[in-house]
This record gives structure tokens, sequence and C-alpha cells, in this order.
């Protein structure tokens, strides 16, 4: 009885990794990314590579930004302050047609130049749990699935590999290629089994309301209300008002809110509907020094600055759910723990890539020439080397396009963003037609592109590495290149040993009875 229920759990987790995998190796891929999405930005953008500020700025330096907004009859305009991830203030509103997004220099207050990209923000983070499919939710749908996928494999992995915490201290590296994929598997999925639930888990939390609407409309009278309280928008007005109604000083109700927040600084500065007799103003207090995402909010009637509402103490349910989204986000300022994450989020793309990979090479001998076996091959490629590939060409592209790059129809923005779409549509079809070639040619594909980006950033911006080393603010892009040059050196040398086993006959057989 217990040989048949491991065996129908090894049947669960190796047919589970393979038709979800490819996913799960996306959203960790992009989630890691994520990790650094705010250092991404500046090495996207260079015009936003500035010094900290000593002191902020008056929010009334941004007010022409603000008549713009009510201009356009935009539904809200916010301000987003300068932090120790962000030298820039970001300025956002919407309009019926677009999205604007505005930076300025925090000294001085001027405008930059728009920059031209999504950046890590704007694309890889919402891909993490989109996959940029917003039809219907039909993309956080499909991430729901693959974290519950997630959940089992995590099970499932435990009950097969009776002596999985042995096995972690077992590392064969001259063995054959299927006993060195499997210990490595092994060791990833041990040393990082906490960071792959806790983070499924509270990914799966954070999007709540969309997988089980039931529990919410079991609590709450209608989504918004619910929504509303979980982001501290309780002040947000029910009805439109009438437009051509001012908007009060936004620096005399920043005022007040340090004075209740005694001195602690607002973080974002919302105003909904600006311009309306019904306007509101709210600040979001700072919560970098904390784990809970703390939806502390002052509001204020937008015509005439009078104070309208605190959001209240949260039940405990919400707090929990603060407390799982802060440590799944991780916006807190901690830069060792910051590393931890994106070094475990790397080592979840391991477990997953190397899950294929030894699928494969278990089957290769017999299935070699099924259809089957060329379908998933293909998808290996594209999911796991195909998606790192496409990702350094968004970067590539982002250091090669002209600031007023525009081809049919499309804007910088998206034909970065094109760029990675097809160039990973480019990796699949790879992986088709060269089986045999394409992981020692994807690897220096890597290795090369990462280089690449790296070199081109240094030529095109003169923020070399003697450089940014030794001024304060650009270390983040001292991080993206030496991230770049270490991942160059890895695909690199991975590549090499790859050749060289290529060339050896593989005689050694992995042990009966291992599963995946």
């Amino acid at each position: 009885m217990d040989q048949n229920f491991r065996r129908s759990m090894g049947w669960m987790h190796t047919w589970a990794g393979v038709v979800l995998g490819s996913i799960l190796f996306a959203i960790f891929w992009m989630g890691t990314l994520s990790v650094f999405d705010s250092e991404i930005d500046s090495w996207m953008e260079p015009a936003t590579r500035l010094p900290a500020a000593t002191s902020p700025l008056p929010l009334e330096t941004f007010r022409p930004s603000l008549n713009d907004a009510i201009t356009a009859k935009a539904a809200f305009w916010n301000v987003i302050m300068p932090d120790d991830r962000q030298a820039v203030v970001h300025v956002h509103y919407r309009t019926r047609q677009k999205f604007i997004t505005r930076e300025f220099d925090p000294v001085t207050g001027k405008e930059l130049p728009n920059s031209g990209t999504l950046g890590a923000t704007g694309f890889i983070f919402p891909f993490h749990y989109t996959l940029e499919i917003r039809l219907m939710n039909i993309g956080e749908w499909v991430v729901g699935l693959a974290s519950m996928s997630m959940l089992a494999l995590c099970v499932t992995g435990i009950i097969i590999h009776r002596k999985i915490f042995s096995e972690f201290f077992t590392f064969r590296p001259n063995k054959n290629s299927k006993r060195l994929l499997l210990d490595i598997h092994n060791m990833a999925g041990v040393l990082g089994l906490p960071f792959h639930i806790i983070l499924t888990f509270s990914g799966l939390i954070i999007l709540s309301a969309t997988f089980f609407p039931s529990n919410v409309k079991a609590v709450y009278p209608n989504p918004r209300d619910y929504f509303f309280e979980v982001n501290g928008l309780t002040f947000l007005p029910i009805k439109s008002g009438k437009t051509g109604a001012p908007v009060a000083s936004l620096d005399k109700a920043a005022l007040f809110a340090r004075k209740v927040w005694a001195g602690a600084e607002p973080h974002t500065i919302l105003v909904v509907n600006p311009g309306t007799t019904t306007s509101r103003m709210a600040f979001f207090r700072e919560c970098d020094r904390q784990v809970v995402v703390d939806r502390d909010v002052i509001s204020f009637e937008g015509p005439t600055g009078k104070y309208f509402s605190r959001s209240p103490t949260p039940h405990l349910i919400i707090r929990a759910e603060r407390f799982l989204s802060g440590l799944h986000l991780i916006q807190f300022h901690h830069w060792a723990l910051r590393w931890f994450y994106f070094i475990l989020g790397l080592g979840s793309c391991v477990l997953i890539g190397t899950g294929f990979l030894f699928w494969l090479e278990t089957r290769r001998k017999t299935q070699n020439n099924t259809f089957g076996f060329r379908i998933v091959e293909g998808l290996t490629s594209g999911s796991v080397t195909g998606i790192i590939i496409a990702t350094l060409i968004f970067f590539v592209a982002n250091r090669l396009l002209p600031p007023d790059a525009y081809l049919f129809g499309h804007d910088r923005a998206t034909l970065e963003v094109w760029s990675f779409y097809l160039s990973w549509l480019a990796t699949f079809l790879h992986g088709w037609m060269r089986p045999r070639q394409m992981w020692i040619e994807q690897s220096t594909t890597i290795g090369v592109l990462a280089l690449l980006a790296a070199l081109l950033n240094w030529i095109t911006t003169g923020d070399h590495p003697l450089r940014t080393l030794f001024h304060r603010y650009l270390w983040p892009v001292a991080g993206m290149d030496g991230v770049l040059v270490v991942g160059a050196a890895l695909a690199l040398i991975t590549s090499m040993r790859l050749s060289r086993r290529a060339r050896l006959p593989n005689t050694l057989r992995i042990p009966s009875g291992e599963h995946l």
C-alpha cells in the first residue's frame, strides 16, 4: 500500500511538473527579477540615475502636473515620493485614452525626459502574476492553477523522496547527467522548501478575491467594499461631482498628516476625481521599515482641504493578509533579505528547470523520436533558457533603440516588449528544430547577450564599473551589471561543460526506483 501510494504521488509529481512547469518557471523567473524591480528600472532608465535629495520637495511643485490631469479630466492623479530604492518623483494619472507617467528630479523638481520603457515595474512585475493576459483575468487564473500545482509538487516531492534530507547532502558532479540533474533538483528543493511553500501560498492569498469570490461576498455586500478596505480606499467618493472645483493646498494637508503620524512621511499622495466638487486627497504613510503592508491613510476633502477620515484599524484577517502580502512583495527595505529572496528565487528556477531536464534524460533513449517527447523538449528549451534569452533581448533592445523609436504604429516601450515575445517564440522553435544542440547554443547565447547588455550600458551611458562603484546612487546600476557579468560567465562555463559532455559516451545508468 505504501509503495502504491508513493508511486501515485510520483505520477502526480511528474505530470504536474511537465504540464505546468513552463508556466511555473516563467512565474518564478519574473518574480525573482521583480525582487529588484526598482533597481532594474534605474538601469533601463538612465535619466533617473540621480543622487538622492536631502529634503523632500514641496508638493505644490507638482501643481502644474495636477492641473494637466484636471484639464484631461483624469479619474485620479498621484505622486510617489523618492525612497532608498528610487531617487526620482513619479507622477501618474489616467485619462480616458491612456495612462500617463511623468518623472521629476527630486532636487530641482524639473521634469525628466520620457524614458520610453515600461521597465521592470511596468512589464516584468505584472507579467509575474498576470502573464500579461488581461482578458477576463485569465492570466491570474492560470497563475493560480500553476501555484496550486506548485504546492502539490512540494508535498508530493517530500513523499516520494523518503531520504530527501540525506539526499540534500548528496552531490555527485562526476556522475552521469541524469544523476547530476537529480542531485541538483533534490538540493534546490530541500534548500528552498520553506521559501517555495510560503511564497506560493502568500501569492494565492494576494489574489484570493479572484480565485475565491464567494468568500468575499459572504462578508462584504460587494467586491468593491472589500477592495476598498484591503487597500485603504474607504474614503473614495461614491458619486462623481461637478467640474470646476479647485484642489486645496497639498502641503497644508501633508503637514496635518505628518502630525497625526508623529513625523512619519507620506509615500504616496492620491487625488481622486481632481477638479470636481467630490474630489478627495489621500496621504499614504511610508511603511518601508516593516513587513506588514500598512494602509494607514489620511484623507481630506479635495476642494477645501478639510480633514475627512483616517483608515480604520483593520480586522485581524485583513492584517494577516497584509502581512502575507508584505512577505511576498518584500517592499520593506532590508538589502540582505532582498538578496536572500533573489538567490532563493533563482533556486526555484533551478528546481523547475532540472525537473524538466531530468524527465527528458530518463526518456531520451526510449521516446526520443515520439511526438510527445519532441513537444516537451521544445517547450523545455523555451521555458528554461528561452525566457532568459528573451529577458536579455528585452534589456539589449532597451539600450539599442533610439529614444524616439516608432515602428508600425508602436512606440519604443511597445517595441521592447515585442522584442521579448518574438525572441521568446524563436527559442521554442529553435528547441524543436535543433534538439541536439539547443542547450549548448542557447547557453552560449545567454552568455553573449548578458555581456552585450552590460557593455551597451557602459557605452551608451558612460556608467562603467569604475564610475558606478564609487558613487552610492549608482550602486543599483553596478549591481545589475555585476549580475549580468556573473550570469554570462556561468552560462559560458555551462556551455563549455555541455560541449565536453556531448563528446563523451554516457554509459552510466540512473539507479532504479528514482522518481521525479
